[in-house]
């Protein structure tokens, strides 16, 4: 069986002395869906920024389309084709939102026009509001305008830390609609979600953390199907 295209293996690590994830393996095939849930605390988003390289691994290696990143810089992942988009802070209030999306294009040398044209074919309401400052835009907009700049560095994966929080439903079930349409082109999609019943019902696969390690995996199906995962962690 050939190995998924972006793994963290056996990750153990945390801040300082003490570890928060402990022997957590996470995976992403191409063109998928993962998503990472469980209780408050279990270490969802230190897993992610572990795979992102913002977190020194004790334990364990990351490794990238067979290629082991393990000590490569968050820097060095994007320029291997990894995109980052953190849960708060992840636009620049007073820059335009068309500013937002060409600083997406950093590292980028070639003509990004297209791709910022396919970003507000995916966001029809950032092009309307392509001229407006980042930081008067709702919640659920801003969270746009980070996920399309994090697509304009034309990633081969996207990491979404809680890209739903603070939304309201209709906003959320319009942002999983986006992020399916972006797995559909290609990119693996690795998200830690609070909303776990509804990120299930779009996950390829799911990992269940309790404490910094790995309670339940499977198909996001299979976890929603599962009663024990239903009682203890779904409400039900």
């Amino acid at each position: 069986m050939s190995e998924p295209f972006l793994i963290g293996e056996n990750m153990t690590g945390g801040y300082g002395a003490a570890d928060i994830l402990h022997g957590c393996t996470l995976s992403v095939d191409k063109g998928q869906i993962a998503v990472i849930v469980g209780p408050n605390g279990a270490g969802k988003s230190t897993a992610m920024k572990a795979v992102f390289g913002m977190l020194r691994l004790r334990g364990g290696s990351v490794r990238l389309a067979g290629e082991d990143i393990t000590h490569l810089s968050p820097q060095d992942r994007v320029a291997r084709g990894m995109a980052f988009v953190p849960q708060t802070n992840n636009v620049f209030p007073t820059m335009s939102v068309e500013e937002n999306l060409e600083m997406g294009a950093f590292l980028r040398r070639d003509d990004f026009r297209d791709t910022m044209e396919q970003v507000y074919a995916l966001f029809p309401i950032l092009k309307e509001k392509r001229r407006q400052n980042a930081g008067e835009l709702s919640g659920g907009q801003r969270q746009q305008v980070a996920v399309g700049r994090a697509l304009m560095t034309q990633p081969s994966v996207l990491m979404l830390d809680e890209p739903t929080a603070g939304v309201s439903p209709i906003v959320m079930d319009e942002l999983f609609d986006r992020i399916i349409e972006v797995a559909r082109t290609g990119i693996s999609i690795l998200m830690v979600e609070q909303n776990a019943r509804q990120a299930l019902e779009i996950a390829d696969r799911g990992y269940v953390l309790v404490q910094g390690a790995n309670r339940y995996t499977d198909t996001g199906a299979a976890l929603m199907a599962d009663p024990e995962v239903r009682r203890t962690f779904l409400g039900g």
